[in-house]
């Protein structure tokens, strides 16, 4: 059957009703899920998939505890004194405490380069299990690549030239994984 006689078939089957319908149910689909092989980029809170920066206004509870954000509870952690940490997680803001955390008047933990992708994991893993919204938009996000993509980061994000670790998106994935299943 040749495609002219494939499309006189189709025409009959099909009233142009139902064609525009189908053909408007394949535009819709085309841009709410574009191709989720894609890279999903996120950095500042307010923009699209803002929710996964460590900076985004979502309280955690780990070990008894409750954290503002992500971001608190990452920073606090890298200090091996107790009223340090508490400091950090009394911090009015993550960038106040991302700022507790840069200063090395504070003691760093001696063992903080070594366990600082675990306390990020268990950071996101929190965050994204405590809050079913979350947990949903992550999921949402498909088998996409997650990037934080930052000029500031060559850890955490990607440098801003796709160059960096890329470690928060790692994260990210992983958790979406272990969220999917289960």
């Amino acid at each position: 059957m040749n495609i002219h006689v494939c499309t006189l078939v189709t025409d009959r089957l099909l009233s142009n009703a139902s064609l525009a319908m189908i053909l408007n149910t394949r535009q819709y689909i085309l841009e709410k899920f574009r191709d989720m092989s894609e890279a999903i980029k996120f950095y500042r809170v307010d923009d699209d998939y803002g929710e996964f920066s460590n900076f985004a206004r979502f309280v955690i509870k780990i070990k008894g505890k409750t954290w503002q954000t992500t971001e608190h509870y990452f920073q606090a952690m890298k200090f091996k004194s107790d009223a340090d940490r508490e400091a950090v997680r009394g911090a009015n803001n993550p960038m106040q405490a991302a700022r507790m955390g840069r200063d090395r008047k504070r003691k760093l933990r001696p063992d903080w380069e070594g366990i600082k992708d675990r306390i990020m994991r268990e950071a996101i893993l929190a965050k994204f299990t405590q809050h079913e919204e979350l947990a949903s938009l992550l999921l949402s996000t498909g088998d996409a690549k997650l990037i934080e993509h930052t000029q500031n980061d060559r850890y955490w994000g990607d440098g801003g030239d796709g160059r960096g670790k890329n470690m928060l998106g790692t994260i990210l994935m992983e958790v979406r994984e272990i969220i999917r299943s289960a």
